[in-house]
């Protein structure tokens, strides 16, 4: 494990990553932070389990699912390290169901270098091109993707094309600095491009992007069942620091 070796504990890191991914609407619970972003990610539509949420444990999940009922969401709990067994067991009693283990990576922010072969573009926002290129767990982007991706402080897109347009990109990512951490997400490389180094290439960038944006620490995160990018990141330096994972409330 490699928490003792970064800045911060998984509390902190944790609260890091909200802020660059986070629903347009949020609320506390003590201090659980709930989020709601049109449905669109686990990441903006949980309530993060960090902390005391100011009630017992058997309070704080129908309060939960209250919240989330109103917004016509499934209730859904991001649940990090071992600090949130015990909240865990709460939701498991309750018949919520749990979804795989999310690996959080971090690495000392790289030096990204740039061999000049892949041209990648950096653009403060997200055109058509780019979301037709991210693939969401394989799927097209519902209408929410937009809001939710732009909804941060610091933000970059990091897309290449290979060949011109209406052909797809290549590869996209996307890039958030908070608090000298940079955030990783939606590296997508297109089927008919794969294993020709666009995923470092579009992560090289974001590197020197977030260098240039005070970030000192990079933190990505990535499901355990995803053995492929496990092994991209990990030949780029990136070690476990923590787990996390969601329990959603039982369908109707």
């Amino acid at each position: 494990m490699g928490q003792s070796r970064t800045p911060l504990d998984v509390a902190g890191l944790e609260h890091v990553a909200a802020r660059g991914w986070r629903g347009w609407e949020s609320d506390r619970l003590g201090d659980w932070l709930l989020r709601a972003g049109g449905g669109f990610t686990g990441r903006a539509n949980s309530a993060l389990v960090v902390g005391d949420p100011g009630c017992p444990l058997p309070e704080a999940v129908p309060a939960v699912t209250r919240w989330y009922t109103e917004r016509e969401l499934r209730p859904t709990v991001q649940l990090p390290g071992i600090q949130a067994r015990a909240a865990g067991a709460a939701f498991a009693a309750a018949g919520w169901e749990r979804d795989e283990d999310v690996l959080v990576l971090t690495a000392p922010l790289p030096p990204g270098p740039d061999d000049g072969r892949v041209a990648v573009d950096l653009a403060p926002t997200p055109d058509d091109a780019w979301l037709a290129g991210y693939r969401h767990r394989g799927a097209a982007l519902p209408p929410a993707a937009r809001r939710v991706l732009t909804d941060a402080e610091d933000v970059v897109f990091a897309s290449v094309r290979l060949e011109p347009e209406p052909a797809r990109l290549a590869a996209v990512a996307r890039g958030v600095v908070t608090d000298g951490w940079l955030g990783v997400s939606a590296v997508t490389v297109d089927e008919a491009h794969r294993r020709r180094g666009l995923a470092t290439a579009v992560m090289a960038a974001l590197y020197r992007w977030g260098a240039e944006h005070g970030a000192r620490w990079a933190y990505l995160q990535v499901v355990t069942s995803n053995a492929p990018a496990r092994e991209l990141y990990r030949r780029a330096g990136f070690i476990e620091h923590h787990r996390y994972h969601y329990r959603r409330a039982p369908l109707p």
